[in-house]
């Protein structure tokens, strides 16, 4: 029997039962989609990071408190013995030379309320030089000021979902909001940022370090924000930041200091782990159809026995038998892995115009990928079922009933 013939009756086999065939195919159909959609997703958040991090700049490091290690190289975090406060902001900017600027950030939630609208948001204590460090730009009003922070006054600048949600059509400038149990003066609006680095900036309202110390009622920081005069002078900031906070915090390197190419080397490996995790858990529904499809080949090389032995006594051979039902199993693979791709493609180009906090990007490896892992459990769950009928001797084949 040649090929031609061969796939002929394998479509034809697979047409006369077509619910049954489009069933089978469903589990290959959801797996391979299930591969690329989730591939795309592990891809478009390494994208996402590395796009954020290159909008920092390449001269901006990050002060963090608590020592790390590496280990397998993965960071591995360790207790602080002691955490970062305003004044070591103060003094890296004060006495380093390659430091342009030392941001300290206080990081919280609280209600923010204006009459009778209230909502629980994001409030970031920040200094002035903050907006500059971070590229940010303010579309009404000021940012905050040198002397905001020494004065400790209480003013804030909201982000633009903030304003809208809170003070509605408003004018914003003046307008007194409650944070926390204290009225705070509003002196500007972000313009639209959207999300970076896990902030909706446009859903949050930034505040005097000063104040934000006293409203969640701590000295720590969340992080140390350093834009430094020239990216050639990376390692000399890291040693001089390295030098002043050993020195201040009794000879104890209990703090961390992240480079843009650290952040995304220890991201980049933790999204390599989520990706394979993910593609992983998508290959187990592939193996799902496969099974499928070898129940399925199963249950027809049982309903044709006759037709098995009728076709052995006409001079058909063991390898006709056995071709012809790998043939109908790798089908059933091939389509199912084709409208697959077609589906999970489509999921993964059109998710971000739907759920714009979740990017994708689609990775043709994986769709290379997951169509020969979608033929070759096609082989290799129908060589079973083939094999099987292919020995059936055919004088038994014909007495079946």
């Amino acid at each position: 029997m040649d090929v031609i013939e061969t796939v002929r009756i394998a479509k034809d086999s697979l047409f006369t039962n077509k619910v049954r065939s489009i069933l089978t195919m469903l589990g290959v159909i959801i797996g391979v989609s299930a591969v690329i959609l989730l591939v795309s997703i592990g891809e478009g958040a390494r994208r996402y990071i590395k796009k954020e991090l290159g909008e920092l700049g390449s001269n901006i490091l990050v002060v963090v408190p608590g020592k790390t290690a590496k280990e397998g190289g993965m960071h591995m975090g360790t207790s602080a013995v002691r955490k970062l406060t305003y004044e070591d902001a103060v003094l890296i900017e004060k006495r380093s030379g390659s430091v342009l600027h030392a941001v300290p950030v206080i990081v919280g939630t609280s209600w923010i309320k204006h009459g009778a609208k209230s909502r629980d948001t994001y409030i970031v204590g920040v200094s002035e030089t903050y907006f500059d460090v971070r590229n940010l730009k303010i579309a009404v009003g000021r940012p905050l000021s040198q002397s905001d922070i020494e004065g400790d006054r209480r003013v804030c600048v909201l982000g633009r979902t903030v304003k809208k949600e809170i003070l509605g059509d408003l004018n914003p400038l003046g307008a007194k909001v409650t944070i926390g149990d204290a009225k705070y003066r509003v002196v500007g609006v972000m313009a639209p940022k959207g999300v970076a680095l896990g902030f909706d900036i446009d859903d949050v309202v930034f505040v005097p370090v000063t104040a934000a110390k006293e409203l969640f009622d701590t000295d720590w920081l969340f992080n140390i924000t350093v834009k430094v005069r020239d990216a050639e002078l990376i390692d000399k900031a890291k040693e001089d930041i390295k030098r002043i906070l050993i020195k201040r915090h009794a000879g104890k390197e209990d703090f961390t200091i992240l480079s843009q190419d650290e952040m995304l080397a220890v991201m980049g490996k933790i999204l390599n782990i989520m990706t394979a995790v993910l593609a992983g858990i998508a290959a187990i529904s592939l193996l799902v159809g496969g099974i499928g499809i070898m129940n399925i080949m199963l249950v027809s090389v049982r309903e044709r026995t006759r037709e098995i032995g009728i076709r052995k006594a006409l001079g058909a051979k063991n390898v006709d038998i056995l071709m012809q039902f790998l043939v109908e199993a790798v089908t059933l693979s091939l389509i199912g892995g084709t409208f697959g791709i077609i589906f999970g493609s489509v999921l993964s180009v059109g998710i971000p115009y739907f759920i714009d906090f979740l990017p994708t990007h689609l990775a043709w490896w994986s769709v290379a990928v997951a169509f020969l892992f979608s033929v070759a459990v096609g082989v290799f769950f129908g060589v079973y079922p083939a094999r099987k009928a292919a020995h059936y001797d055919p004088i038994v084949a014909l007495r079946y009933e």
